[in-house]
């Protein structure tokens, strides 16, 4: 970059005519243009300030903003738009506001611009919260009955971190993919707060097309992970291993390798895992 660029205002380009004539020319120019031209190199400061606050709004950088721009203003829309700035402008934003929604929503900036995709909320993560959730959601308290001990502390933040991260690690070692085992952890927990019980989170999430969008999974695979997670709804099975589900299990003080000796479990879990071939599996 040279100092005449550095130090002057770039106020040529906020004009359509001469950006116009730059971006044709450009691309006339053919592969290797925008890599080695003085004129493009400057133009790429410029956008990088010229969207700066935009990119902070949408907590990114200004280069992410200048990124999205350089695609936009390769594109024959912009080349012969009257402006091309409001061209421009128009694809930063859609393309900042869908990286900030995919990191939200933990799927893939080309999911988050999906139509269907257009009312979801952002997915929260327990460690995203300052209470533990044992005291954040009651769907979590921990009943006399449900204790092994004497001990009347109800749980940390920390032991609610590790019993979340052990739940994962459970889909993980029987075969589901680590991004679906995460994401549909949190996301089961960060929908209890909209519930007043495991049991309608459970039916709740049961018919949440959102969730299961989000991981891509079959309906009777999103029904066997909440299974295992807040425990099967009956009520005839409420203080059973199955009634509670992993995550109150390990919060009243079983570990994973208690959880992955349940045989009853470990099927469960390994034979619904996404992509698995249940022909024959007939228990």
């Amino acid at each position: 970059m040279t100092g005449n660029h550095a130090s002057h205002p770039h106020s040529r380009f906020d004009d359509s005519e001469q950006l116009r004539t730059l971006l044709r020319r450009l691309h006339a120019a053919g592969p290797g243009a925008w890599r080695h031209d003085r004129d493009a190199d400057a133009l790429m400061e410029h956008v990088a300030q010229r969207y700066a606050a935009l990119a902070r709004k949408h907590n990114l950088g200004p280069w992410d903003a200048a990124a999205a721009a350089f695609e936009a203003m390769r594109t024959r829309a912009a080349r012969h738009a009257d402006d091309p700035w409001a061209v421009i402008t128009r694809a930063v934003q859609i393309t900042l506001g869908a990286e900030e929604k995919a990191t939200g929503m933990l799927v893939s900036p080309h999911q988050a611009r999906r139509r269907r995709y257009a009312g979801y909320r952002r997915a929260m993560r327990l460690s995203d919260r300052d209470t533990s959730l044992l005291d954040w959601h009651p769907a979590f308290q921990i009943h006399p009955h449900d204790r092994h001990d004497d001990d009347p502390e109800t749980g940390t933040a920390s032991q609610v971190a590790a019993a979340v991260d052990d739940a994962v690690a459970l889909f993980t070692l029987l075969g589901w993919p680590a991004p679906v085992a995460r994401t549909g952890v949190d996301y089961i927990c960060s929908r209890l707060a909209d519930a007043g019980s495991r049991v309608a989170a459970y039916e709740a999430l049961r018919r949440d097309r959102q969730a299961r969008a989000l991981l891509d999974i079959e309906q009777d695979t999103w029904t066997a992970m909440l299974r295992v997670v807040l425990g099967t709804p009956q009520p005839h099975h409420a203080l059973t291993a199955a009634g509670r589900g992993i995550l109150v299990r390990l919060l009243i003080g079983q570990t994973l390798t208690e959880l992955l000796n349940d045989d009853d479990l470990v099927l469960t879990v390994s034979l619904n895992a996404p992509g698995r071939t249940r022909g024959g599996a007939g228990g």
